[in-house]
């Protein structure tokens, strides 16, 4: 296990960093205190996991995750002290996979990257399960592939989950909380930017017009629902 650390506060990467090493003894810490030497690690080290600071110098976080999503779908969770909710959504919008505010607790943030790690690892579901067919999306499970109007259509293992997890249920409605639930973990079944944010992300790939989406619909005040005729 490989974690990049982006923060410009010593004391706080010095503490993290032995945090860490306690918890798990086969991880391996690196550190950058700027956005550019934290795009360069990115790039030498491959990290599993990064850790990444929104108010880096030189280049923000903002930039330097923009820059990640570009090559990789590595997990990120972004560290900040602004509490500002365009900030969460922002961060969100641009790939990250996780939000956390800083002061936290170490068991809090260990959680965290746990929770970040098995989304990223997860597949769902299971390989032999038949490949979901509608009229303009089909799921290849067997091969994580999307297809919509005949064409392949890239996803990030996060928005891939939240798919599967509405096409499990295909014309019904599932329910904010469940979907929360379900791709992101119990711990997370308040966090409905989350779920706004990805939906949005999906709409974006697979509709035609996402202001008018026909795959997956919105049943206000219950939660959404992906029509397999659409």
């Amino acid at each position: 296990m490989k974690i990049l650390i982006a923060d410009d506060n010593a004391d706080l990467v010095e503490s993290l960093t032995l945090g860490f090493r306690l918890q798990w003894a086969e991880c391996q810490v690196v550190a950058a205190s700027t956005g550019t030497a934290a795009v360069a690690l990115f790039q030498a080290e491959h990290p599993d996991v990064i850790l990444l600071d929104i108010g880096l110098p030189e280049m923000d976080g903002f930039e330097v995750l923009k820059r990640i999503r570009e090559e990789s779908d590595v997990p990120i969770l972004m560290l900040t002290v602004r509490s500002e909710e365009l900030d969460k959504v922002k961060a969100l919008e641009l790939g990250a996979d996780d939000y956390i505010m800083k002061p936290f607790s170490s068991l809090e943030l260990l959680a965290r990257i746990k929770a970040v790690l098995r989304r990223a690892e997860a597949t769902m579901p299971a390989p032999a399960t038949p490949a979901f067919v509608s009229s303009t999306l089909t799921i290849h499970y067997d091969s994580r592939k999307v297809i919509v109007h005949g064409q392949p259509v890239k996803l990030t293992p996060t928005e891939y989950k939240l798919l599967c997890a509405l096409a499990r249920y295909p014309d019904q409605v599932v329910s904010r909380e469940a979907l929360l639930a379900r791709v992101w973990g119990s711990e997370y079944r308040g966090e409905t930017d989350f779920l706004k944010v990805y939906i949005r992300r999906l709409r974006t790939k697979i509709e035609e017009n996402q202001a008018k989406p026909q795959i997956i619909l919105t049943e206000r005040g219950m939660g959404y629902r992906l029509v397999r005729n659409s």
